[in-house]
C-alpha cells in the first residue's frame, strides 16, 4: 500500500510494483510515479497521493480530464488514451490477445504500463461483422455484451441479417458475430428443409348440405427467403390460409358421397390454386393431401348402417348365385344318372363304402341278393 510520511519540507511516498500514485501539491497534480520510494516537496497545504492498481488495467478516476487538459505530456507518458469515431468501433488487444471492444463515440483510459496494448479499428458503415478470427473471443471481451451480437446459424438454415430494420445480405450456417455500435443488428434464421403443414378440423359444407371436417396435409419448403419473410409476416400462416379457402371452396361443390369416393385424392386445380399463390412469396408447395374425412356422429351412424345395408343384399345375392349354381349342378348330375345306370350303381356303391367305413356292422333288411345279383349283371355287362 502506497505510504506517504511528513518530514519537514518533504514528504516519502513508497509505491508498490502493482500500483501507481498520483501526487497533488495544495490540490493541484504535479506527478504521477511508478514503484519505489521517492521524496516530494510539500506544498503550503501539505501532499496528497491519489493510488491507483493497474491490475485493473482501465484508468477510471475524477483526475481524467485534468490530466488531459493541463498535463498533457505527463498523461502521454504513463496512460494510453482511445477514442472511437461515430462508425467506428475498436477491439483492443493486450500484449498480442483480445483485452475490450470499443463502441462508437466511445473513449477509454488505460495504464500504459499494464500493457503493451495495440488497437485495431473497424469502420461499421462498411461492414458490422466482426472478423472470424474474433469471433470465438468476442464473448470474452470487456463490454461485448452491449456492443457485439453473436447469432448462430443452423445446418440446414439460413441467417437473413436485418441492419436498423433494413435486409442487408443472407450469411451461411455457422457462428456470426456483428457490432451493434449505434446501429441494431439482427439475424433472422429461416429453415429451408421440407416441411409439413397440416390442416385440422376445416369445416366443409358440402353440396348435399352436409357440415364434414377434412384434415389437410401439405408439403413445402422456402424456395426464396427473402421474399418470403419481406412479402409475408408468417409465410406458414399465408399458406395455412390458402389451403382453408382453396379446398372450402372446392369440396364445397360436391357432394359427400363423391367426397368420400375421392378422399386420398385432391382438386387439381385447387391444389394448383394454392401452388400459384405460394410461389408468389417464394414458398415451393409440393404433395398436397386430404388426410381424414370426418363425419358427424349422426351421419356416421347412418352411413355406417347403409354400407351394412349394401353388404348384406351383395351377400344374398352372392348366396343365391351359389345356391342356384348348386341345384343346376344337381340337375345335370340326375340326368346323366337317369341316361346311364352304370353311374347311378356306381354312386350307390360309394355312398355304400362311405357309410361302411364309418360303422362297426351293417345290416341290410332288404337281403343282399338284389345287391349281389345287381354286381353279377354289372360284371356280365362289363
Amino acid at each position: 500500500m502506497t505510504q506517504v510520511r511528513n518530514r519537514l519540507m518533504t514528504a516519502r511516498i513508497t509505491v508498490p510494483v502493482n500500483e501507481r500514485a498520483i501526487v497533488l501539491r495544495d490540490g493541484k497534480i504535479v506527478d504521477i510515479l511508478r514503484p519505489g520510494r521517492h521524496r516530494v516537496r510539500k506544498g503550503s497545504t501539505g501532499v496528497d497521493a491519489v493510488v491507483c492498481n493497474i491490475l485493473h488495467p482501465k484508468f477510471v478516476s475524477d483526475l481524467d480530464q485534468v490530466l488531459f487538459r493541463d498535463h498533457e505530456d505527463l498523461a502521454r507518458e504513463h496512460l494510453t488514451e482511445v477514442r472511437t469515431g461515430a462508425d467506428e468501433v475498436a477491439v483492443i488487444f493486450r500484449d498480442g490477445r483480445p483485452f475490450d471492444v470499443l463502441g462508437t463515440d466511445g473513449r477509454v483510459v488505460l495504464f500504459t504500463d499494464a500493457g503493451p496494448f495495440t488497437v485495431e479499428r473497424f469502420d461499421i458503415a462498411e461492414t458490422p461483422e466482426v472478423p472470424a478470427r474474433l469471433v470465438k473471443n468476442a464473448a470474452r471481451l470487456d463490454g461485448a455484451e452491449r456492443i457485439i451480437r453473436r447469432f448462430v446459424v443452423d445446418e440446414g438454415q439460413t441467417g437473413l441479417l436485418f441492419v436498423n430494420g433494413v435486409f442487408d445480405r443472407r450469411i451461411e450456417p455457422g457462428l456470426h458475430a456483428f457490432f451493434d455500435g449505434n446501429r441494431t443488428v439482427a439475424v433472422r434464421n429461416i429453415d429451408l428443409r421440407h416441411r409439413a403443414l397440416e390442416v385440422n378440423g376445416q369445416e366443409v359444407l358440402t353440396k348435399d348440405r352436409v357440415t364434414i371436417r377434412v384434415n389437410l396435409v401439405a408439403e413445402f419448403r422456402v424456395v426464396d427467403p427473402v421474399k418470403a419473410v419481406s412479402v409475408t409476416t408468417d409465410f406458414a400462416e399465408a399458406l395455412h390460409r390458402a389451403l382453408q379457402l382453396a379446398f372450402r371452396k372446392s369440396l364445397g361443390t360436391k357432394t359427400l358421397d363423391a367426397i368420400l369416393a375421392e378422399k386420398v385424392t385432391v382438386d387439381a386445380e385447387a391444389a394448383e390454386r394454392v401452388r400459384t399463390e405460394m410461389a408468389k412469396i417464394g414458398i415451393e408447395v409440393a404433395e398436397i393431401a386430404v388426410k381424414d374425412v370426418i363425419l358427424p356422429g349422426e351421419m356416421r351412424d347412418i352411413l355406417n348402417r347403409v354400407v351394412q345395408a349394401e353388404k348384406e343384399a351383395q351377400a344374398n345375392v352372392i348366396r343365391r348365385r351359389e345356391e342356384t349354381a348348386a341345384t343346376r349342378s344337381l340337375l345335370n348330375t340326375a340326368k346323366i344318372m337317369a341316361e346311364n345306370p352304370i353311374m347311378l350303381r356306381l354312386k350307390e356303391l360309394e355312398a355304400l363304402e362311405t357309410i361302411a367305413g364309418r360303422v362297426d356292422h351293417l345290416a341290410i333288411h332288404n337281403g343282399t341278393q338284389g345287391l349281389m345279383q345287381d354286381l353279377v349283371n354289372l360284371r356280365e355287362t362289363a
